[in-house]
């Protein structure tokens, strides 16, 4: 088991998600969390009004320094935000774990991934990727496909997990592909709110299972049953988007049938 998981992701001041729903939910699992800000942005639960990269130099400084202390395997990468940044990560992370969740849009449908970034991603990050998280816009715009197979089997991550909240209306499917091929499917009836955070509770929780040794399709499946409840004990603490109440694991389940 490793104690530690590396997390490179935006700034959200209302705490809803990117870093700070990725610490509080490592934490849950027990799990200390080694947070490095990847990008700024001007949010509340209502919308996002600016976003300004980290400067890459101080985020590879940050990056060597804790590696020079603390042994770490896994990396949890959400919301990237320049061509730049993503080369200099990528250089970093070779040889880790990593989990992707491909940040695109926000939750409020403001872009925050250009399309010379997005090019980048795919030719310098996916390559590395162990498990890609992405709902299914984040898919299509990935791939640049419109046919969910077509999509998988075009992006070179090894394992895929397919949320398809954006395009459900009554129930939610999420596909789990390995090597493109679809290995098991989770489904779970969708709430009517609106949620600020899902997306980063969910990949933080699979990366905190897998450092906790659990393998992939157990991380997955348990990662979606701990994000589902914390969504139905969303808490709403602004005018919009309410936020999923990530509680310790403890409280949900015997902690040590989760790995």
């Amino acid at each position: 088991m490793n104690e530690a998981v590396l997390v490179l992701s935006g700034l959200d001041p209302c705490g809803g998600a990117g870093i700070a729903a990725d610490i509080e939910t490592i934490n849950q699992f027990g799990l200390t969390p080694l947070p490095i800000v990847t990008t700024m942005t001007v949010q509340n639960t209502q919308s996002v009004a600016e976003v300004q990269p980290v400067d890459v130099k101080l985020m590879v400084k940050q990056f060597h320094h804790l590696q020079a202390d603390i042994n770490f395997k896994v990396v949890k990468i959400g919301l990237l935000s320049s061509s730049v940044q993503i080369k200099a990560i990528a250089d970093l992370v070779k040889g880790k774990t990593i989990v992707l969740d491909p940040i695109v849009k926000a939750s409020t449908q403001e872009v925050l991934l250009q399309t010379q970034v997005i090019s980048t991603l795919k030719q310098d990050l996916l390559p590395l990727v162990e498990i890609l998280t992405p709902n299914m816009a984040e898919l299509f715009t990935l791939s640049g496909e419109k046919d969910e197979q077509k999509a998988i089997e075009k992006l070179a991550c090894k394992w895929i997990l397919l949320t398809t909240t954006d395009v459900s209306e009554s129930s939610i499917e999420h596909r789990l592909y390995h090597r493109a091929k679809l290995v098991k499917s989770y489904t779970y009836d969708k709430l009517s709110g609106n949620y600020h955070g899902s997306g980063c509770t969910l990949s933080s929780a699979i990366s905190a299972l897998i450092a906790s040794g659990a393998n992939i399709e157990l991380a997955c499946k348990n990662a979606l049953d701990y994000t589902y409840q914390t969504l139905l004990n969303a808490k709403n603490i602004g005018k919009m988007q309410c936020h999923p109440n990530r509680m310790p694991v403890t409280n949900i389940n015997d902690r040590e049938s989760w790995v």
